[in-house]
């Protein structure tokens, strides 16, 4: 059994769909609901550095903002961060649509603005895709608990407000939907990284109040939506200040899993604009992605490139280990300025 690890490693995302078995239904669960969520820190990877004096003098920024969120990562949210309150207001996701060149089709999108939205005011965006068996009405869904958890933690200040963007991440041209965890399926997911700049993210920041910059624009995902939000995370960081990932399907990179790949190991790296967060998620019961977070870990760690991994050890390819995620996650997210 791996220990659980939330280290700042140097060397050098829904049900979470498919993952890597086809799913018919995105109800289906690995494990039975928790009903005493204990926050419980994380420990520390044995290959973090000391920090020194001398370190945070001359570290960068990110160095230094990825260090300060790793003592934020707990492995289960607390359960009270799911009730609703009678003070809080929880704004619900609205479907938009805009048209996808990649996909030559109409596209639907989910979209969570924050309970006072304002043209007055220009906010930060976060993009959560979601699993091959899944849509963009998946992280909608009341069990998902976004909007919940989201207002609550920005009710205690523990989090920003922000712009949640879910869309549909399935681009193909002749496929309405995934049939299948083949290459052509893969691929389909993996046009949406054109999808998204070339369209998608034009159609968010036309239509709402948004800061465009790195520093307030991130993207995670679930499985499938794991595998692309790495692969935007990584081919266009000078857009992305926060990567992260859920429980990633394989091929991201060549070596992990099986083609088609998305990057060079040689690629999994930052050569600049490095990310003020990367953070990736496991579950230990995870029987869809088996050991493909792992692989990332380790060689992330072989590349030098600094990131968090988190392992949740009481649920597995389900979406307890997205809201788990999406708790540290959002709190973590936009807050470079403090």
């Amino acid at each position: 059994m791996r220990k659980i690890i939330a280290g700042m490693l140097f060397c050098g995302l829904l049900l979470c769909g498919c993952g890597e078995k086809p799913a018919p239904e995105s109800s289906a669960e690995t494990v039975p609901e928790t009903t005493t969520a204990a926050a419980t820190t994380a420990t520390v990877s044995e290959t973090e550095p000391e920090i020194t004096s001398e370190t945070v003098t001359t570290a960068p920024p990110e160095q230094l903002y990825m260090n300060r969120c790793e003592k934020q990562i707990v492995e289960v949210q607390p359960d009270e961060i799911l009730e609703r309150r009678e003070d809080v207001v929880y704004p619900e996701f609205e479907k938009y649509y805009y048209y996808s060149h990649t996909a030559c089709r109409r596209t639907g999108v989910n979209v969570l603005l924050p309970a006072d939205y304002t043209d007055e005011k220009r906010y930060p965006v976060l993009y959560i895709l979601h699993g091959s068996g899944d849509t963009e009405d998946w992280i909608a869904e009341d069990r998902v608990c976004v909007s919940v958890m989201l207002n609550n933690l920005i009710t205690d200040g523990e989090a920003e407000e922000m712009i949640v963007v879910s869309p549909y991440i399935y681009c193909s041209k002749d496929m309405p939907e995934c049939t299948g965890l083949d290459p052509e399926n893969w691929r389909n997911f993996d046009r949406f990284a054109e999808d998204l700049m070339r369209d998608l993210r034009p159609f968010i920041n036309s239509t709402f109040s948004v800061a465009e910059d790195r520093a307030h624009t991130a993207i995670t995902g679930c499985s499938a939506g794991g595998r692309v939000s790495l692969t935007i995370g990584f081919t266009h960081p000078d857009v992305f200040g926060f990567t992260g990932a859920v429980c990633p399907a394989s091929g991201v990179v060549r070596e992990v899993g099986n083609p088609p790949y998305t990057l060079e190991p040689a690629q999994f790296c930052f050569p600049e604009n490095r990310p003020y967060l990367l953070l990736i998620s496991a579950a230990e019961h995870d029987e869809a992605v088996l050991d493909y977070p792992y692989q990332y870990h380790d060689m992330l760690t072989e590349n030098g490139t600094q990131h968090l991994f988190h392992v949740m050890t009481q649920s597995g390819h389900d979406y307890h280990s997205v809201i788990s995620h999406l708790y540290n996650f959002m709190r973590m997210i936009f807050r470079v300025s403090e």
